[in-house]
């Protein structure tokens, strides 16, 4: 029901009246009704604004639009717009709602609701994938940023993965498909309405060639002889020496040493289980070089653990080419690769690898994993002697002291 009367006094407007209407004696704010189309009216303010409004109710909810200025919009454009509420009102649309969602789904815009989706996410990440998401989502998919999160469609996001292929390559590019995947899915879990769904989900995933880098001995001593006597040298030494990932040496704290040995606690590494690396004496003497004064941790500057690895890692390469012994491309995972190669041809049994690896496959995966709790101790600490004391020979150009491992370790 479009009632005509009720809120005020109705004038039937022409083009001339409603250009000198003006606010009654003694009032701030007034709205003068038209006569011929119910709900349609000149709304004066004290300040001087003068709107056209079109006022409605649907059951007992009064709802009101600004149809624009009286002083530039038309008597005409604004009766014909009034006129088309009207009817939609009669087929019982609410143009004031659709108004209200579609300015709702402008503010849900990706950039809004990926920063909300971190926030959320923050609490129950790790540090290093809050980082790794944060990258993906705001530095990466930028360009997403502005648009409404419901107008994303799956070729924006093929587009966007195209140039982060062309330009970081295949494995960033499937990487960041990852995290809009499972932020396109959180999305929906909010509530918030995708016409297309997941539009990530139906790109395209770029093939991946397992990286086979393993360094020779000539590289490990190379890289080893450029390192400097500062927090990254330190931790590529340890990388060298221990096999473990950069994560959980560049974030070591003090408290996880203890009694000759690293005990990384089950939230630091990669499978969640608690693992133990026994420390050679080389180990040891670089972890000697630093003093605790107070700090939970051992490397970085802020005590939040070492950062800047993409800068520290040029500095060694500009160091390696200045010695006049450039490498083909490496990285610190090719030291645990190569760790785990060159420990097996020292005659090191696969299962203790895997023990030192702290890995959850082959011979612990699986069932056999579930029955076999057994953490080799002993046997990841002889192995881990017998290879800093190759690693050692090799930085030192001497002949290696090799004490067997024993049958069946």
């Amino acid at each position: 029901m479009l009632p005509r009367t009720g809120w005020g006094i109705t004038v039937k407007f022409t083009v001339k009246n409603t250009a000198s209407v003006s606010l009654p004696a003694g009032k701030l704010d007034h709205v003068w009704w038209d006569e011929d189309i119910a709900g349609l009216g000149i709304r004066l303010r004290d300040g001087g604004s003068r709107n056209w409004i079109y006022r409605y109710r649907v059951g007992s909810k009064q709802r009101s639009l600004i149809l624009g200025s009286a002083t530039s919009v038309p008597l005409a454009v604004a009766r014909k717009n009034a006129s088309t509420l009207e009817a939609r009102i009669r087929l019982g649309e609410d143009p004031a709602l659709d108004r209200q969602n579609a300015k709702l789904e402008a503010d849900s815009t990706f950039g809004v609701l990926a920063a909300q989706y971190l926030a959320t996410r923050k609490r129950e990440w790790r540090l290093k994938t809050v980082k790794q998401n944060d990258r993906h989502l705001n530095k990466y998919a930028k360009p997403l940023h502005r648009v409404p999160i419901a107008a994303v469609s799956q070729r924006n996001v093929a587009n966007l993965l195209n140039n982060i292929a062309a330009e970081a390559g295949d494995v960033t590019a499937n990487r960041v498909r990852s995290s809009l995947g499972a932020f396109f899915s959180w999305v929906i879990r909010e509530g918030i309405r995708l016409p297309e769904g997941n539009v990530a989900a139906y790109t395209n995933k770029r093939e991946e060639k397992s990286r086979e880098r393993v360094l020779t001995n000539a590289e490990l001593k190379t890289i080893w002889s450029a390192c400097s006597d500062n927090d990254f040298g330190a931790i590529i030494k340890l990388l060298v020496l221990t096999g473990q990932r950069k994560s959980e040496i560049g974030s070591l704290r003090w408290d996880e040493i203890h009694d000759e040995q690293i005990v990384l606690p089950s939230n630091r590494t990669k499978n969640k289980r608690a693992h133990i690396v026994p420390l050679s004496d080389a180990a040891k003497t670089i972890l000697n070089q630093f003093q605790r004064g107070g700090r939970d941790c051992v490397f970085g500057r802020s005590d939040t653990g070492f950062g800047g690895w993409n800068e520290a890692k040029k500095s060694l390469d500009a160091r390696i080419a200045a010695a006049g012994a450039p490498l083909l491309h490496w990285t610190q995972h090719d030291l645990r690769r190569t760790v785990a190669t060159s420990m097996a041809e020292l005659g090191v049994q696969p299962h203790i690898i895997e023990a030192v690896l702290n890995h959850v496959s082959g011979h612990k995966g699986g069932v056999a994993g579930i029955y076999n709790r057994a953490t080799y101790d002993k046997e990841k600490r002889e192995a881990l002697n017998l290879w800093a004391e190759h690693v050692m020979a090799l930085v030192e150009g001497r002949k290696a002291v090799v004490v067997p491992m024993k049958k069946g370790a």
